[in-house]
Parts: C-alpha cells; structure tokens; sequence
C-alpha cells in the first residue's frame, strides 16, 4: 500500500502508525485520538488503521460530519483500495450503497463503509465491524461516538481532528483516549501568506484577486452568515450580486449548509473541474475541500471567527505548489480583535493558535459558540492549570 502511493510518509506520520499498530495487536480495543494540523497526512494514518482491520477480515466504518467530506473520502479511499482488491461503500442521506446493493454484504469480502450521521441510524446494519473511525471529531459528540461503537462488539476506534486541542482541553475532553499527534507537515508545498486588512482596502483586494484570478487561479470568499446580515456583519446570499459584478467575468458559485446535497454537489463539480472560478461560502468549506488550484482565501468579518477555524479554513489553500493569500478583513477596530487575528498572522502552528485562542477566548469559545459541553470549574481554570488536570486524570485512571 505505501509503496503505491505518489508521496512518502513522513516520520511523524511513520511514528503515529506505529503506535496505532501496536493497540490493534492488544487484547483490548484502541481507544485512540488522532490530532494533527492542518494538511499534516491523517488520511492516510487512518487509512493504514482500516486496511490493517479489513487485511485482518473484519468490516469498517469511517464517518465523516459532512457528505461533501464523505464523498471526497470514498473516492480517494477507492483510489488506494480497490487495486488492492478491498471493497468501499458510502452510506450518507443521499446514497445508500449498502442498503441498495446487499450484494456488497454476500460477497465474503471485508467492507469499508464511508458515512456521515445515516451511520446511526438503525437501519443499518453491518456485521463483523472491527474498526470505527470518525473525521473531525470535534464536530461530534461522546454520545454519537459512542452510539456508533455499538454498532460493533467493542470494535477499535480511531478519532482524528484536524483543530489542534490545547494540552487541558485534551486532558478533560478527551481524558479516556490515547492521544497520538502529528506535528510535521508534507514537504513540496507552496507557502501561505496571511494578511490582516480593514474594510478600506477592499478595492485594493478586489484588483489583487482579479489579477490572480486573470492567472487562472480560484479563490474563496467566506462569510460568517448564510442570509441574516446586520449593519456590520455580511451574509453570502446577500453579497453575491455585488460579488458577481466585482469579479466578473470570472463565474461565481455559492456554498452553504441550507442547500439540498446534490446542490452542494453541483457546486463542488463545478469549482474543481474550473468552471468556477470564485466560490462563496460559509464554513461548511472549513473541512473536506481540496481544490490545489485555489490559491486565494478571502473571509468577510473575520472577528467573528475563532482563531482555530480561521486556521481551518487557512488550510483549505495552499495545497498545491504554489504560494498562497489568506486575507481577512476585519470590520471591527477594537485592539483586543487585532491582537486576536494578529496571532494567524504571525504563526502557522495550530497548536500555538489553540493555546493563544484558549487563553484569549476561553474553552467554549474555541470550540464553537460555547458549545463544548464543559461544566463551569470552582477551582481549576482550563487556562493555566495543566499540571493540576494532569493529575486529576492520573487519579482517575488509577481509581
């Protein structure tokens, strides 16, 4: 399987196999979380953890929080798979491969399942699951994690996220689970340039897209709302007219989370095939889109954004071997918002953009809008005391 494919493992991702490796071959089941940054080779980490559980004659699932994720998963584990003689199927809201082609199930062969929530659901059903693995952990919960194991008999599992967690985040959030980190990024990558802009500027960044754009390149613009715009924060439905004047005549499409799957889909074609060529949208892009020929990120109100799905959507360019512009625009002239953004600006670590949105934002605010679930603390504070949790955690194993 390595040998087969285009690029070569780096050693953190050679290390990170290794100790995935050596919980399958346990009497207990893995029970491991996968963090690395942005572009940093999970796939093909956890590709190595199913094809170890499908070589060993078991079934996998791999769940994924959006079909668009889902649907690049299977074509690109087709890709590395089927010349190995592995079957790969998708069960999402729109395709129901193992439903509608129970031939699947008959032929005696393991199966890898690609998914999304459609995984739940009590209408399917697979033997013989050895492995569970789940993309962007972050955007699931314990409960849904769990109720996917059942799926299974104490089958493997094996999380991964692409937002890097801050060390005592890490320790309460995910306090029953190994934590394997990659930290070194693939080699052959153009660099990514991160600019910090106000509103006056924008017909100064206007020129530089089109400019690109008249290169043969694509861009994104990302907004924080899909329609309900206010007097100071801008929705995509509402710029698109005027975005299709300024960028004209290079075609725009628009992406967010309220159009049907096969609208999604259309638009997705149509951006990675180039036919279009600016692509408006919300953060439904923060994960599963790789388009190596769009080289430019533009993000409306980018004060209304953590840093660390900022950064998320800071990956989704410079994928290819060109250099790349991420520009945000702020519409708010506060100095606590500059010193915030200013952290992208001055680094491309995720782990550093975790620490610092942690101590900036506080744990709810990292991960969403104060949707982490934690309970408010009398005495620890998530902020300062690693040493403290660590220990509560070493007790609580111990017990």
């Amino acid at each position: 399987f390595t040998e087969a494919l285009p690029f070569k493992l780096t050693p953190a991702q050679s290390s990170v196999i290794k100790e995935i490796t050596t919980d399958l071959s346990t009497d207990l089941p893995m029970r491991r979380l996968l963090q690395g940054d942005v572009g940093s080779g999970k796939t093909v980490v956890a590709a190595m953890a199913i094809l170890k559980a499908l070589e060993s004659g078991y079934n996998a699932l791999l769940m994924a929080p959006t079909e668009i994720l889902a649907e690049q998963h299977r074509h690109t584990f087709r890709q590395w798979f089927e010349p190995l003689g592995l079957q790969v199927a998708m069960q999402t809201g729109s395709h129901h491969e193992v439903d509608t082609h129970p031939t699947l199930l008959n032929k005696g062969n393991p199966l890898l399942v690609v998914g999304t929530h459609a995984l739940f659901q009590s209408r399917f059903e697979l033997d013989n699951i050895g492995l569970v693995a789940i993309d962007e952990q972050h955007k699931f919960g314990v409960e849904q994690r769990n109720e996917l194991l059942r799926k299974g008999d104490y089958p493997h599992l094996l999380v991964t996220t692409a937002t890097p967690i801050p060390r005592t985040l890490g320790l309460t959030l995910y306090g029953d689970l190994d934590i394997s980190t990659i930290r070194e990024l693939p080699t052959g990558r153009g660099q990514v340039r991160t600019h910090l802009r106000t509103a006056e500027r924008w017909p100064k960044i206007v020129d530089f897209i089109n400019n690109e754009l008249d290169a043969g390149k694509q861009a994104y613009v990302v907004f924080p709302r899909v329609d309900n715009a206010d007097d100071n924060v801008k929705a995509v439905t509402r710029e698109a007219e005027k975005l299709a004047k300024a960028f004209q005549p290079h075609a725009i499409g628009i992406l967010h989370g309220r159009l049907k799957a096969t609208e999604k889909e259309a638009v997705m074609d149509g951006f990675r095939e180039g036919r279009i060529r600016v692509l408006l949208a919300t953060t439904v892009i923060e994960v599963g889109v790789d388009v190596p020929n769009a080289n430019l990120m533009l993000v409306e109100n980018a004060e209304q954004f953590g840093l660390a799905q900022l950064h998320q959507l800071r990956g989704r360019i410079g994928r290819g071997e060109q250099d790349a512009h991420f520009i945000m625009i702020t519409g708010v002239d506060s100095p606590e918002s500059v010193e915030r953004l200013e952290v992208l600006v001055n680094t491309h670590d995720g782990f550093e953009i975790a620490e610092a949105d942690l101590r900036l934002r506080g744990p709810g605010e990292l991960l969403g809008q104060d949707q982490s679930g934690l309970p408010t603390f009398r005495f620890a504070d998530l902020r300062r005391d690693l040493d403290l949790i660590r220990q509560a955690r070493d007790l609580v194993l111990k017990a």
